[in-house]
């Protein structure tokens, strides 16, 4: 029984030295290959990478590890840098791309580099090569011969390399935590903007004697992932703060998501235009669920054009706020409305269809006659706006630029709105028509008491019509204007106090002389208003806008010029008669006074 137990002990004995002997021998050897292997390596990583780039690159590292048995290898101090001179003589032959990269990075890892298929079958092949927080710089110089230009190159890389290898292929590359600096070269000044915590995946890179030719692969490429989360940017004048939450993109699909996306001013509504120093608007923008689908990232590599088939943006917040009880920065604000910024956009764009789902857009006012803030909000506001662009062959075909909207006044009256947009006008062209309807008109008492000091007691409107047509100058067109049981107060301040109250002489003028209650009136007759209002150059698209249908609502009510006139001239006639009658009672006291 001893004799068996020793027997077997002597053979696990005898088994684990083997192994020890096997794993010390394994690793000389690869001590050893390694020790072989690093010049030979370094060698030809750095000669792969100049025939692969048709030596428009080269590499550069302070050390190599290598481990053959596991195939993992790390450079350390890594430089991939373009060569001017060869950049130079590229653009001369007209090769030169449109962008070029310089990237750096205190260690670039390779695993499972198989070196055994490298040897035996010239295929090198890496399941990962990973950038880990690379610093990227891409420099971008538009060339007239690249216009055209496919994401197939027109050389195969395969003529370069076909000498030492038969294939070389990465499944993954991957830049982990990347900063990346974008250089426009195109003005005369270099533009310059920069992200960080940006991750990308390049998946499949393929350079064989069929990769160049394969419709499905973008740059030799089977995709490229872009990831970027939780960015922040503090805008240069330290008014506001910019998020944006979680970025997805592949270019396979040609789709971009964003988790979410914020403009948040830095101060509260009454400290901004204190910090701005005039009446600055105060913007503040909440949106989420912004995705875009079919975009084209060779030509946005190529041209810097963003184009996607399609945008949407759900579930969003636009607020605005002007405190009037600062001095306003007058400017001139002509050739600033939303097609003609469009149009002055550093880099091109173009979306075909926008889609606008359940956003909501609030424009207020502080008004230090009153007191208060006046607000107007559209509620639920969804639509398509078509042919967003600024890029000229598009405009050429279609130089509209379109919104159908739907969305809610007040969170009441329901607003349908069409604006076309000519994109090619020289004079801000555009027009506008829509219609609200149902609506109780003491729900615009939020935007009338605190800006316009009046009340509205009663109104039923049934339907407001417009149709506009305006460019930089001028607005003309219809209002139509139907409604019933009209009736308005109009207030003035409590000195002293924040409260407003009922200006009775004047309120029973403005509904006995001026307002029509009901339209079509008693008699049946419907009064329109044509509509002529020349804009103020300081004032903003949505002051033009708002000021011109205005006019037409005013005409409708009844308060044109004449009756305005007729007012103000009855309104004298009973302040004379007021002095004419306090001037009597004083000589009258005077004549009691007089007879003591």
């Amino acid at each position: 029984m001893v004799l068996k137990v020793s027997k077997k002990y002597m053979i696990l004995k005898w088994f684990a030295a083997a192994i020890l002997f096997s794993a010390l021998m394994l690793g000389a050897i690869t001590w050893y290959l390694s020790i072989k292997l690093k010049p030979i390596l370094t060698a030809e990583i750095q000669e792969l990478v100049v025939k692969s780039t048709d030596s428009l690159y080269h590499i550069e590292f302070s050390s190599i590890s290598t481990n053959v048995l596991t195939g993992i290898s790390a450079l350390e101090d890594v430089k991939i840098s373009p060569d001017t001179n060869i950049y130079h003589k590229l653009i001369n032959l007209k090769r030169a791309p449109n962008n070029l990269y310089k990237i750096k990075l205190k260690k670039l890892a390779v695993r499972n580099f198989h070196a055994y298929r490298m040897w035996r079958h010239k295929k090198l092949n890496i399941d990962l090569l990973l950038f880990d927080n690379p610093c990227v710089v891409m420099t971008n110089r538009q060339f007239d011969f690249n216009e055209d230009k496919l994401p197939q190159p027109k050389k195969s890389p395969y003529d370069y390399i076909s000498k030492y290898l038969k294939e070389l292929r990465i499944q993954t590359v991957e830049f982990k935590n990347a900063s990346f600096k974008y250089v426009d070269n195109n003005a005369a000044r270099p533009v310059i903007d920069s992200v960080a915590n940006l991750n990308v995946t390049l998946k499949d890179w393929l350079i064989d004697a069929h990769s160049a030719t394969d419709k499905s692969r973008l740059y030799l490429l089977k995709d490229v992932l872009i990831n970027l989360n939780n960015y922040n940017f503090a805008t240069p004048d330290s008014l506001y703060y910019l998020n944006l939450n979680h970025l997805d993109f592949s270019a396979s699909s040609g789709k971009l998501n964003i988790k979410s996306f914020n403009l948040s001013p830095r101060y509260e509504e009454m400290k901004f235009a204190d910090t701005a120093g005039n009446a600055k608007e105060r913007y503040s923008i909440q949106m989420s669920n912004i995705n875009l689908t079919g975009i084209d990232l060779p030509l946005y590599i190529l041209k810097q054009e963003l184009f996607a088939k399609e945008m949407n943006i759900a579930n969003g917040t636009l607020s605005v706020l002007s405190n009037n009880a600062f001095p306003k920065k007058l400017t001139v604000k002509t050739g600033q409305d939303p097609h003609q910024l469009l149009q002055k956009l550093n880099g091109q764009l173009c979306i075909e269809k926008l889609n606008l789902s359940n956003v909501d857009i609030s424009y207020a006012e502080f008004n230090p006659n009153s007191g208060h803030k006046g607000v107007i909000t559209f509620e639920q506001t969804s639509g398509t706006v078509t042919n967003v662009t600024n890029v000229e062959k598009t405009k050429a075909k279609n130089p509209l630029m379109v919104a159908d909207l739907t969305s809610y006044l007040m969170g009441s009256g329901k607003l349908e709105v069409n604006f076309k947009f000519n994109l090619n006008a020289t004079d801000g062209a555009f027009s506008y028509s829509g219609v609200l309807s149902n609506m109780d008109g003491r729900t615009l008492n939020r935007m009338t008491k605190p800006l316009g000091m009046v009340r509205v007691n009663s109104g039923d409107i049934k339907k407001l019509e417009f149709n506009i047509d305006a460019n930089d100058e001028q607005a003309k067109g219809k209002v139509r204007f139907a409604y019933n049981d009209l009736s308005v107060a109009l207030l003035k301040r409590v000195k002293g106090e924040d409260r407003l109250v009922k200006q009775g002489l004047m309120s029973f003028l403005a509904n006995a002389l001026i307002m029509n209650s009901d339209n079509p009136n008693a008699a049946g007759v419907f009064v329109s208003a044509p509509v002529s209002y020349t804009r103020v150059k300081t004032a903003s698209f949505f002051n033009f806008i708002w000021k011109t249908l205005f006019q037409g609502v005013k005409y409708s009510v009844g308060l044109t010029p004449e009756k305005e006139k007729k007012v103000k001239d009855q309104i004298a006639k009973f302040g004379k008669m007021k002095m004419d009658r306090e001037e009597r009672i004083k000589r009258r006291a005077a004549r009691l006074k007089g007879n003591k």
